[in-house]
């Protein structure tokens, strides 16, 4: 039987197993998304049902050899206070982009600490602005681990240089081309290369955020367009649930 002990981790979601029992999708550092099963947990007496709480760093320890493992202890990392407010339905839609996005056990350790970064910044209770440009961040991280965001120092498919004061648009079948005239949406050669840098840079979730909060208002908005096709691309037909519920909660 495979054990794993003190692994570090996050509850993505959870669901109903049984009457007292639930499924906990967790995003591991070493493991990737795992699926566990919290016998128990919906009892009042029971020692998950404190804990296992979303955005909260955890150490985990589960064994079994089947898709859904046991979960046999899970203990609060501690130092975070949880999101609330629009950060914390922030952290939601970060935590469907990857349930969606990611296959289970399939580790990504950069994108995981990506995401231990997110949350501190969720958690801290930054301004408006800088949570949106940290979700943007996140995306981007997102997309090039899971291996849909192309390069974005050239065209790709022509691979010709940006240049830097010319306009570029992020499709999701073509990557990174010339904008046309009807495009609504699109950054300059150099704004694309500073992201490139950013991402490029040993804790690229900070350098990201810095890059993305550097752009021109104009440019942001147009970066969040093209991610959001892109992901909607990737996630499948229609939106996703956290991003409707914060678009309506905009609206009002």
């Amino acid at each position: 039987m495979r054990r794993v002990a003190h692994e570090p981790a996050y509850v993505l979601h959870h669901y109903d197993w049984s009457e007292s029992s639930v499924i906990v999708e967790a995003f591991t550092r070493a493991h990737g998304r795992v699926a566990l099963v919290a016998k128990g947990a919906k009892r009042p007496s029971s020692n998950f049902r404190p804990v296992l709480l979303p955005m909260q760093p955890l150490l985990l320890a589960w064994g079994g050899d089947a898709e859904i493992r046991t979960l046999k202890s899970a203990e609060w990392g501690g130092g975070l206070v949880m999101p609330t407010g629009e950060a914390l339905l922030s952290g939601y839609y970060a935590n469907e982009l990857l349930m969606r996005l990611l296959a289970r056990e399939d580790a990504h350790p950069r994108l995981f600490d990506a995401y231990a970064a997110l949350v501190h910044v969720l958690a801290s209770g930054q301004s408006e602005a800088v949570v949106a440009s940290g979700l943007r961040a996140f995306e981007l991280l997102l997309l090039r681990e899971a291996g849909h965001l192309p390069a974005l120092r050239a065209q790709t498919l022509t691979f010709a240089s940006l240049a830097a004061g010319e306009p570029y648009r992020l499709v999701a079948e073509g990557g990174l081309r010339a904008a046309h005239a009807d495009d609504g949406a699109w950054l300059a050669g150099a704004q694309w290369q500073a992201l490139a840098d950013a991402l490029a840079d040993e804790a690229p979730l900070g350098a990201t955020l810095r890059a993305v909060s550097q752009l021109p208002g104009e440019a942001r908005a147009a970066l969040r367009q093209q991610l959001r096709e892109l992901l909607h691309y990737h996630c499948g037909i229609g939106t996703l649930r956290t991003r409707q519920l914060l678009m309506d909660l905009q609206s009002l």
